[in-house]
Order: structure tokens, then sequence, then C-alpha cells
């Protein structure tokens, strides 16, 4: 399959309402490490970039900072809808931005606030996404499943699937 560009909309309409990533990175020892991260994207943050709060003093951060190529996996199952987001993680030091991304929820973690010196910005610039859009219902993608159970050829049609290059 080759990538496509598509209109980031498709990105959002598939995690817009799901409010956690996991975010991997690849550690000092070489290894990835994936951690839930929550997407702190408004309605007006919709393009190429997947915004997240975290700690400075963290190991997500310094393990970013080391080695910038991340990936950012979404999963709805009552959905079935599944998105997979490559590209480049930055520290962002821009204050305006941090209060315009600000919620009630990221004072558990940040008690001082947009002020608080522990509360890092990143940026995940998103090159290319990859995502599973299941458009049959439970009944319709068990019957397929048990087909092809039975004659051994693999289903099909059973979610919409796309890469697509984002820049």
């Amino acid at each position: 399959m080759t990538a496509q560009t598509i209109d980031t909309s498709k990105l959002w309409d598939m995690i817009g309402d799901i409010r956690f990533g996991m975010l991997t990175v690849r550690g000092a020892d070489g290894r990835l490490y994936s951690r839930p991260m929550t997407t702190q994207n408004g309605e007006a943050d919709r393009g190429a970039v997947i915004w997240f709060f975290m700690a400075r003093s963290g190991q997500p951060l310094a393990d970013l900072t080391a080695s910038p190529d991340v990936n950012v996996a979404y999963a709805d199952h009552d959905s079935d809808k599944y998105v997979s987001a490559s590209g480049t993680a930055r520290l962002v030091e821009d204050p305006v931005k941090k209060q315009e991304l600000w919620s009630a929820a990221a004072k558990a973690w940040f008690p001082g606030g947009v002020e608080d010196p522990e509360l890092a910005l990143v940026a995940v610039l998103v090159a290319d996404a990859e995502y599973w859009d299941v458009k049959a219902n439970k009944a319709v993608q068990l019957f397929k499943l048990a087909k092809a159970a039975l004659t051994g050829e693999p289903p099909t049609d059973l979610a919409e699937h796309r890469r697509a290059r984002m820049r």
C-alpha cells in the first residue's frame, strides 16, 4: 500500500475522542518504551502536530530529547478505530501555547499550573500516519472471520486502512 497525502481532519476524526495515546520513544539503552500520555490538542489544534504535557525531570522527556523519533498509537475498541502516527518530538518553550492547551485535568499532574517549573510542552510533528477504521458491525465482522477460518482465505473489507504522509 502506498502512502497518500490526506487532509489532517481524517486523522482527528479518528483520534479526536480518544484521550490517551501510547507514546513510544527509544530509551538510552536502545529499547522502545511506550507510555500513556494525554493528548492536549483542542479543536483549534487539529493539524499535523500532537501536543503533550510531561514532566521536565521525567524519563520520557530525557528519552525523546536524546532520540526524537517517536510513535503515538491510539485505539478505540468500542468504535473499532486504530491510529499509529510517527514523527519527531521536540520540547517547545512557549508559555502562550501552554496556556492555550491547559486544562483542569493537567493540574492533577502539575499543581503549579502553567507556571509549574516541571511542566514541559512537547510537540510531535507527525510525518506519517496509518489508520484502520472498521465500518462493519460486530456480527458482520464475526461472520467474515468465521468464513476466513473455514476457507483459509484472509478476511477482506473489514476496515478502511490507509497510510498517509502528513508532511
